[in-house]
């Protein structure tokens, strides 16, 4: 007699499986978007708070470097999850429409995928920059008072430049426009969500999101206009 009931990897293959996995991968990445902001957010305590934090992080390598190892497989995961998704999506309607009405979809959610993978895109670029310093090796031979990595000179000399901070509030306005619709979502898949919950959390996801870009972009703003200056 066959069994209705599906195994792990037979529920994880299925589109309700992938969603669920593209959901908890999400919800893991957006908890971190928040602490990531919540850090750096602390150039507006001065050079002292945030260079303090940038050593603590460096000084436990062996905590880092194992949360950097799960971030990268939450991002890959997402990324392959929303895209076996989206391929599902486009093979079950062959055939496009010859004209699309979007009564309810909005901007947000039909470019999930695009969105996604700027986002993609930037996080390389970001690291690359911040992290481990190849876009500008020369920020690493800056060096505060006490010996530490300036991460205060480093992120004000970044952001005085225009096409950086151009480039990143951009970039934060990708991110934010994606978890507009994404954190809503997030918790329909994630069975959270009801028909009375749906408009409150849908409300609550898009100002969640906007107040994470407006926190991320009042950085390079402050280093533009001057409210944020070298040591």
């Amino acid at each position: 007699m066959r069994s209705d009931k599906l195994t792990l990897p037979q529920y994880f293959s299925s589109s309700v499986g992938k969603k669920y996995l593209m959901a908890a991968s999400g919800l893991v990445l957006s908890l971190f978007v928040i602490g990531h902001l919540v850090g750096n957010l602390q150039i507006f305590l001065g050079a002292e708070a945030i260079n303090r934090y940038g050593e603590l992080l460096k000084s436990f390598p062996e905590l880092l470097w194992p949360v950097r190892i799960f971030l990268l497989a939450m991002i890959l995961l997402h990324i392959a999850t929303s895209t076996q998704l989206t391929l599902e999506a486009r093979a079950a309607r062959p055939v496009a429409y010859s004209e699309k009405t979007y009564t309810k979809a909005s901007l947000a959610s039909r470019t999930m995928f695009i969105s996604g993978l700027l986002i993609f895109s930037f996080v390389i670029y970001h690291l690359l920059h911040f992290t481990f310093l190849r876009v500008h090796p020369e920020y690493s031979n800056l060096i505060d008072m006490k010996g530490r990595h300036d991460v205060y000179s480093m992120m004000v000399r970044s952001f005085q430049q225009p096409g950086i901070s151009a480039a990143y509030i951009v970039a934060m306005f990708c991110l934010c426009f994606h978890l507009s619709h994404g954190l809503s979502s997030m918790f329909q898949s994630l069975g959270f969500n009801s028909e009375r919950s749906r408009p409150c959390l849908s409300q609550a996801g898009a100002a969640v999101a906007w107040a994470i870009f407006l926190g991320y972009i009042s950085i390079p703003v402050a280093c533009l206009m001057g409210w944020v200056n070298l040591p």
